[in-house]
């Protein structure tokens, strides 16, 4: 029994190749849907599997082309984010079979196709573990320097297992340790799903970070892209709902915050807690925005924002965070940049032994605030003065 499965994220077709061939059923999947069309000539399938949106070649025009074209009446079930009820019903009026919404999990998807084409002869044992088809696809980048002893591979790879659509981009930072080793260990059989970008010199968190987001930007299959600590003082399943609140929005940065509430489970060192405190009365006074927490180290970006939060070289080193809401505010101005940001409290947040912000590095930072207040209001100024300059020219 032969599948066609077409979608333009490959993320999605990855575990889902996997576990229909382990069902035993033969499956070629493709990204581009012109070229699944031509597949679908080809290949003559038993069963297509179709995204809904995809680029240049929807998924209802693979639809059109089967029934109308062809004059074919092979199954055809709609994997997509799309809830669209007309366009559901425009599917099932040209002949589609089933219709599954995304997010759902990969056992329900081949409970459907046995349903639909049957159970081949020579099947593997059904799984039994959930493992999540998601409508996005997301890039986490990870700093890493001198984590070999720390760093918490089984949750990572536990993590992407179970949630398909997720890529980590652990970026070694220079390391002294075995930490690319460790890194590269992780990464071997999920390469589709792990990236190792080394940096041979240690640039510091912010550059590490920068360079692993202008990485990830790259790949076309990614909607969203965001960082979190190696140490996972967020842990995964509180960055997933960081995902979920932007693709649900408007925004185009969600920025998780620690802020101690009923229910949540956010641990401080108290000395650490009253510089915090401090810091952060100085930094929204700079921003001139309401937030309570700018440096946790778990948010999530739209994609096309990256290149103007990242494409520059920060000029502090633990104070990036500041720089990017500062770059977004200069860009958009103040209330639309507002607009486009949210604040969103996290669950969980524990301060993780042998961090590497010392307490000497957090009353630096008093410093370099004052650093990025005068180095960003001056650039605002040169602009200002530039525009008017060309203004007096024209």
């Amino acid at each position: 029994m032969k599948i066609l499965a077409i979608d333009d994220q490959k993320l999605v077709l990855i575990p889902l190749e996997s576990r229909l061939q382990e069902l035993g059923y033969q499956v070629l999947t493709e990204t581009n849907a012109l070229k699944g069309a031509e597949l679908y000539d080809m290949f003559q399938p038993d069963l297509v599997i179709v995204d809904m949106n995809m680029p240049t070649v929807s998924g209802m025009e693979i639809v059109q082309h089967i029934r109308r074209d062809r004059q074919d009446n092979t199954p055809i079930m709609i994997l997509s984010g799309n809830t669209d009820d007309e366009m559901i019903t425009k599917g099932f009026d040209l002949g589609v079979n089933d219709y599954m919404k995304k997010p759902l999990s990969l056992n329900e998807v081949c409970a459907r196709v046995k349903r639909l084409i049957g159970v081949p002869k020579h099947t593997a044992v059904t799984h039994t573990d959930t493992v999540m088809i998601q409508q996005r696809c997301v890039g986490v980048v990870i700093p890493c320097y001198n984590e070999a002893e720390r760093l918490l591979s089984t949750e990572f790879t536990n993590f992407i297992d179970k949630n398909s659509g997720y890529h980590l981009c652990f970026v070694n930072d220079g390391s002294k340790d075995a930490t690319l080793e460790v890194l590269h260990d992780l990464q071997k059989g999920r390469e589709d799903f792990i990236t190792v970008y080394d940096c041979e010199k240690n640039g510091g968190k912010a550059e590490a970070v920068r360079l692993g987001m202008l990485h990830m930007a790259q790949r076309a299959d990614l909607d969203y892209i965001g960082f979190l600590d190696a140490d996972l003082s967020t842990d995964l399943a509180d960055f997933d709902e960081l995902v979920s609140t932007i693709e649900n929005s408007d925004f185009k940065i969600v920025s998780g915050s620690r802020i101690s509430r009923m229910g949540a489970n956010i641990t401080k060192e108290s000395a650490r807690k009253v510089i915090s405190m401090t810091i952060n009365l100085i930094i929204r006074n700079i921003l001139s925005m309401n937030f309570k927490d700018t440096q946790c180290g778990a948010k999530i970006f739209h994609k096309d924002v990256i290149n103007l939060a990242f494409d520059k070289k920060f000029i502090t080193k633990w104070l990036f965070d500041v720089e990017i809401f500062m770059r977004m505010r200069r860009h958009f101005g103040l209330d639309k940049a507002k607009a486009m940001m949210c604040e969103k409290p996290l669950k969980r947040w524990i301060h993780a032994d042998g961090s590497k912000l010392s307490m000497k590095d957090s009353i630096k930072i008093i410093g370099q605030l004052g650093q990025i207040a005068w180095s960003y209001r001056s650039k605002k100024k040169a602009s200002t003065k530039e525009v008017n300059t060309n203004f007096e020219i024209a």
